[in-house]
């Protein structure tokens, strides 16, 4: 890369970001100004930021890279975003969230979880789980962003971290969910257009729409080995019913992902932020055309890459990527794409990486100081020199950094489904009650939100292979990498915790109200006598 045309780009860039963040701190003066951007958000702005929040590094990097691997067959995962991620979680879900949380007074997703329940153990419990466990999450994205600059600007992958961090702990701490959604907008363009032009240029490299395709088809018979052992019929079919990496594509891919978008707080806490159901209704749209382009072209390319490596280099992309699913993107785009396209494919990647960990560390902070500290009765810390929220966006930051730097590589897309899976576990069932469900009580909430988290928790450490076999807790205390044999070692526990989380969820509820029943029957005979 050219570094004189490449720094004052970033340098625009960076200052078109500065001035967004600025602007929306000059527009932040009440704690929900900071928390839900004051509810009167511009309808396209927050659509914008919510793909562009939807819609990380570890989609474009984690999730093209896995797609080489798995084959279009990931482009279901696509239409579970557009169907249930926007669809769904702005006409269905989004609305109810909107008119209860003002009702309510809620700012946050805990909050709004704990307000609706009447539980300060609900708010918290939440806002532990979020602040423990998100980080997870936000490091792999913050590695996503971190590779490409590693690939494209020959950048030492720890300074490229530090980098990042810095940046984004900035606009959070300064301007709160108005910075983040403002400059999330203005990236949100700017991946659109890179990633429109990304797909354009790689079915041109592999001969056109109709050629390309051909040619993935035909390389289905030179699927190697080991993965045709575990299901792989080809890049441009399904794996075989109930192999392993059916399971792994299905399961944990698809599902874990497509399903858990719909209680994740960073995004749920999006349908605050703006005035009016019509508001949410027009989001519809732009944020569905902007995830069909942003995920359904990356689930595109990275089966296409595998065309390109093997004409070029006669290896699959894997190969090409020396076995690291999450440096395949990075090295077809410094392949095929012209030098100017690789200076905005930078922007793009930055703008990914800096609106997804900007709005988690939002999220973050706001569990921290808004649903943990707050309602322990905690407002200020350091004799009232930091807010509580502003010191967590520091913890979150340092915490995520730290994981970037101890977990594996190719490990995006899995992390991404294993935070996506257990928030569907943990919140799915108390969130669709607290909306639709008038006979909600806190006792099935409670219960359902702990067993979801635990469940899931404890099939990743002690069933699901992947996972148990990396922590190792398993074999230190069994001597095995996981309990139980195939197929629960590659089932992601979204299947078998969501269900139990529902089922414990109305079943305690089915209960509580017959107690409640009982004791309103007494109470009634008791005044008679």
């Amino acid at each position: 890369m050219n570094l004189a045309i490449l720094l004052p780009l970033v340098a625009v860039y960076i200052g078109v970001m500065t001035i967004l963040a600025y602007y929306g701190y000059k527009k932040t003066v009440t704690a929900e100004d900071y928390l839900v951007g004051g509810r009167n958000t511009n309808s396209i702005i927050m659509a914008l930021s919510y793909g562009a929040t939807f819609i990380s590094t570890s989609a474009l990097v984690g999730f093209g890279g896995v797609a080489a691997v798995y084959g279009m067959g990931l482009l279901w995962l696509a239409f579970l975003n557009i169907v249930l991620g926007i669809f769904v979680a702005f006409a269905v879900f989004g609305k109810r969230i909107r008119q209860m949380s003002l009702k309510i007074n809620a700012s946050t997703f805990p909050t709004f979880l704990g307000k609706y329940y009447d539980s300060k153990f609900i708010t918290i419990f939440a806002g532990s789980m979020i602040f423990i466990f998100m980080p997870a999450y936000t490091s792999i994205v913050l590695i996503g962003g971190g590779r490409f600059l590693q690939e494209s600007l020959a950048m030492n992958f720890n300074a490229a971290l530090l980098l990042l961090a810095v940046i984004v702990a900035v606009y959070v701490i300064t301007g709160g969910i108005k910075a983040v959604m403002y400059t999330d907008a203005f990236g949100a363009v700017i991946m659109l257009l890179g990633m429109v032009l990304f797909l354009f240029v790689t079915y041109q490299a592999v001969g056109g729409l109709f050629d390309g395709h051909k040619a993935l088809n035909t390389l289905g018979s030179m699927v190697p080995d080991n993965l045709a052992a575990d299901g792989h019929n080809g890049w441009m079919s399904m794996p075989d019913l109930w192999s392993p990496m059916w399971w792994t594509l299905v399961s944990t891919m698809i599902l874990g992902v497509g399903i858990g978008v719909l209680a994740q707080p960073q995004l749920v806490m999006r349908s605050m932020t703006v005035s009016s159901d019509r508001s949410l209704y027009r989001s519809v749209i732009v944020g569905g055309i902007f995830i069909f382009f942003m995920a359904g072209a990356a689930y595109m390319i990275g089966p296409l890459s595998n065309v390109y490596f093997m004409e070029t280099s006669s290896q699959l992309a894997i190969q090409a990527a020396e076995g690291n699913t999450d440096l395949i993107i990075p090295r077809l785009i410094n392949d095929i794409m012209p030098n100017w396209f690789v200076y905005l494919f930078t922007l793009t990647l930055l703008s990914a990486t800096i609106s997804t960990v900007s709005s988690l560390i939002h999220v973050q902070a706001s569990s921290f100081g808004e649903d943990i500290l707050h309602t322990l009765g905690v407002r200020r810390i350091f004799g009232g020199k930091i807010s509580p929220n502003r010191f967590g966006v520091i913890v979150g930051m340092v915490l995520a950094v730290i994981l970037a730097y101890l977990l594996p590589g190719g490990i995006i897309a899995q992390a991404t489904a294993f935070w996506f899976g257990i928030c569907a576990a943990g919140f799915l069932p108390a969130l669709t009650g607290a909306l639709f469900w008038k006979g909600a009580t806190k006792q099935r909430a409670a219960a359902s939100i702990i067993a979801g988290f635990l469940i899931s928790v404890f099939g990743f450490l002690f069933l699901k292979s992947s996972q148990s076999a990396a922590f190792g807790l398993s074999q230190a205390l069994f001597g095995r990498d996981f309990l139980l044999p195939y197929p629960w070692t590659h089932i992601d526990p979204l299947l078998y915790s969501l269900p139990i989380s529902t089922i414990i969820f109305v079943s305690v509820s089915l209960l509580t109200r017959e107690k409640q029943k009982e004791a309103w029957k007494k109470e009634n005979v008791d005044a008679a006598q």
